[in-house]
């Protein structure tokens, strides 16, 4: 067993601005978080995720767990709670909890080693916060049987908010990873052929991201007149479209853009086609910066989607991003993932990130679209992964 509870320092080094998220657990009602979910444990240890849960989290009759324990105005009282595997890691790169439980084979014992810290920090019957959608029945269950007079409350809005204004190694991060997205689909679709299969170039895609140090998530794929984006057999064929949408991480920062191609060389049906949605996309661009609502940008595109020949099978869409695909700002309600868009009227803030996409589904044809991504700075926006933007051609 490999517990270093009672290892401390003399002041902990948080990765993350204490103040924020004190204030916003004040304004929460929250005394203690017990953040279960592995993008917020990750935020919160600084970019830590253990290796060897990356793909998949069951093992045995249960799954692996990770926790961090924050007090509210007692970083000193924070711990980490992990797999007994992870001590090594903590032995080569120590921890900044001042606490370091590496003790857990499953959820269970993961929740009772959390009780244990809440009640050596005094906390055990406080109101204590909680992931609702990533903390397993069985660990809630034991929490509550443990800590008699604990309230639970849902710190999900309280850790979004935290993450929603990016640090300059994020944005980094998430600019690294637009570009080796980027790169890695212009590649794939200059070495499709005639005849090469959906799942060929999805697979293609898969090892340009590996290649590049990206962690390949998916890959959305349409050929010619179908809006179909799903791996399949059909083939490319020549004079055909693709559209080519693909998400991948570069240390856990998600990349998400959407990018033409053509077997030949565009007709001017189809140069006509994507400047239409080129011109929604500039549209939003426009009221892109610090200290606007986002409204703005959804009615300005909104505006030149109406105007557009193409507006009947035509959609705008844009929403915040960064460890994960949809994260604040929440801009579009249920748009056409399921939550309200509660920061539509609030000013965007310098250190956001958004992605703003437009998808025409052409009866004839076929699916074309752009997603850029957008870090939204005083002066406007800086778009990430700036480059082919047009059509593309395959075979090249």
């Amino acid at each position: 067993m490999n517990d270093n509870a009672g290892q401390t320092r003399q002041a902990a080094v948080t990765p993350f601005d204490t103040a924020k998220l004190d204030r916003l657990m004040e304004e929460a009602g929250i005394d203690v978080i017990v953040a279960t979910s592995k993008h917020n444990t990750q935020y919160l240890m600084g970019g830590y995720k253990f290796i060897f849960f990356a793909a998949m989290d069951a093992i045995g009759h249960s799954r692996y767990l990770p926790m961090v324990i924050y007090e509210k105005g007692a970083p000193d009282h924070s711990a980490y709670v992990g797999n007994r595997m992870e001590g090594a890691e903590h032995q080569n790169n120590p921890f900044w909890t001042p606490a370091v439980h590496t003790a857990t084979w499953g959820t269970q014992d993961a929740a009772g080693l959390a009780v244990e810290h809440l009640k050596k920090i005094g906390k055990a019957g406080g109101r204590i916060g909680i992931e609702p959608a990533f903390l397993p029945s069985d660990a809630r269950d034991l929490l509550a049987s443990r800590l008699d007079g604990a309230r639970f409350v849902d710190a999900t809005h309280v850790l979004e908010r935290l993450r929603a204004v990016k640090t300059p190694d994020e944005l980094a991060k998430l600019r690294r990873a637009s570009e080796l997205i980027t790169d890695s689909m212009l590649a794939t679709i200059a070495a499709a052929r005639a005849g090469s299969t959906k799942m060929e170039i999805i697979e293609q895609l898969r090892r340009e991201e590996t290649n590049r140090g990206l962690h390949f998530e998916y890959c959305l794929l349409t050929l010619g007149s179908s809006h179909n984006r799903a791996g399949s057999p059909q083939a490319w064929v020549e004079g055909e479209i693709l559209s080519i949408d693909s998400g991948g991480n570069y240390h856990g920062y998600i990349g998400d853009l959407c990018r033409m191609g053509v077997l030949g060389e565009p007709d001017a049906e189809l140069e006509d086609l994507l400047a239409e949605v080129e011109c929604i996309q500039q549209a939003a661009f426009a009221k892109v910066r610090a200290g606007a609502a986002g409204r703005e940008m959804i009615v300005a595109a909104e505006a030149e989607l109406k105007a557009s020949p193409s507006a009947a099978f035509t959609d705008f869409f844009c929403h915040g991003m960064g460890l994960i695909t949809h994260e604040a700002p929440f801009l579009m309600t249920n748009h056409p993932v399921t939550y309200d868009g509660i920061d539509a009227d609030k000013p965007l803030e310098a250190g956001n990130v958004i992605s703003v996409e437009t998808t025409m589904l052409h009866p004839k044809r076929g699916f074309i679209k752009l997603e850029d991504t957008l870090a939204i700075t005083d002066g406007g926006y800086e778009m990430f992964g700036d480059r082919g933007r047009g059509w593309n051609r395959g075979g090249a």
